[in-house]
């Protein structure tokens, strides 16, 4: 398996080890609900160096990126990222992803791990505009900071004003006597802080000043687990589980990064822009188990009517905010709506539950 610069840290804390896109990756330390709690009420700590990194460089950078994907990179100024997503030919999403605008002529895609050589392969192959194109995922180390004190315990060790970078901003500066590092104000947790880029060669330095300047906060490093419970408590989705090759942004509830400005002809945008405008015959949905259980992966939603199957779980688990069982699933439309009852099949048996407006987590 592969390693990230953190691996031989995670092994030596104890932590429940386990593969993840080809990584081997923390899963868990103190406890899921732990972590996921500290996350929610003070600042944890993810390692999420196995993710990938595509610099986009050169004046055909942003024709590139308005080619291959569905936002309109265009609006982007430097020092702005934008959450988006590569549809592929057929309807479906080859990832979801961010675009980092670095440089006037210079761009970051950042992509998910599981994902890395299929989108350098999809991105080669598209590059009909000839801008520069280069594979920095192994180049590259990040760590995600997340949670409401995330931000005090990370201002002890820079001179940037973290306070001045806005939601989907990000700047480059020094950080815990390092440079070049990328300060971003994004996350997967929905509990506020901060995503840093390094080179790997300056991992360690910056892990433990992370941990020693948030000692005070009680600061805590957290698995992949808890990076799951988070991300669906506020509805995140999930590329394998809630997205994939076969699930269009619009079923999916990304008609909000799905944009159809005048020039702009991306990949599909023909039929994306019919299914906007037309509707689709499934939709991306949220609910919460009214009976006792917990939904998972594949498992069948029924109606209320005649228990018949009408979807399928996409993701689930049991909120450890809500202490209930929450999930996402693609069901036909008219299922789609909050307050519709549904069933989850588990264990063959047929267990109650209600749509809800996400994210479960306000």
């Amino acid at each position: 398996m592969n390693k990230t610069p953190f691996t031989d840290v995670h092994i030596a804390l104890g932590a429940k080890m386990h593969e993840f896109a080809g990584f081997n990756m923390p899963i868990e330390y103190s406890g899921i609900i732990d972590e996921h709690l500290t996350v929610c009420n003070g600042v944890g700590v993810f390692d999420v160096s196995h993710m990938g990194e595509f610099w986009v460089k050169g004046p055909k950078a942003l024709d590139f990126i308005q080619e291959i994907t569905s936002n309109d990179a265009s609006v982007l100024s430097v020092g702005k990222a934008q959450y988006t997503c590569l549809p592929n030919d057929k309807g479906g999403i080859v990832d979801d992803l961010l675009v980092y605008r670095y440089e006037d002529e210079k761009y970051m895609l950042v992509v998910n791990a599981g994902n890395i050589a299929k989108d350098w392969d999809w991105c080669v192959s598209h590059n009909t505009a000839g801008a520069e194109l280069e594979n920095a995922s192994d180049n590259i180390a990040q760590l995600a900071v997340q949670g409401p004190k995330a931000v005090a315990v990370l201002q002890r060790l820079t001179s940037v004003d973290l306070s001045s970078i806005p939601y989907y901003a990000f700047t480059t500066g020094e950080f815990a006597g390092c440079r070049n590092v990328i300060i971003s104000n994004t996350g997967y947790t929905g509990a506020g802080g901060f995503e840093l880029y390094f080179y790997p060669g300056d991992a360690m330095t910056i892990w433990n000043a992370i941990f020693e300047a948030g000692r005070p906060e009680g600061i805590k490093p957290v698995g992949l687990g808890a990076r799951d419970t988070l991300r669906l408590e506020m509805c995140f989705c999930l590329y394998g589980n809630d997205l994939d090759d076969t699930t269009s942004p619009i079923e999916a509830g990304l008609g909000w990064i799905t944009k159809f400005p005048e020039g702009k002809r991306f990949v599909n945008r023909a039929e994306l822009e019919r299914q906007k405008k037309e509707g689709v015959s499934r939709k991306l949905c949220s609910f919460e188990m009214i009976d006792k259980g917990i939904p998972r992966h594949g498992y069948e939603i029924a109606d209320g009517e005649g228990g018949c199957v009408i979807g399928a779980v996409t993701s689930g688990t049991m909120s450890p905010l809500l202490k209930k069982g929450i999930g996402m699933g693609y069901v036909k439309p008219r299922y789609a709506k909050p307050g519709t009852e549904l069933y989850i099949r588990i264990r063959n048996k047929d267990l109650k539950a209600v749509v809800v407006k996400g994210p479960f987590r306000k």
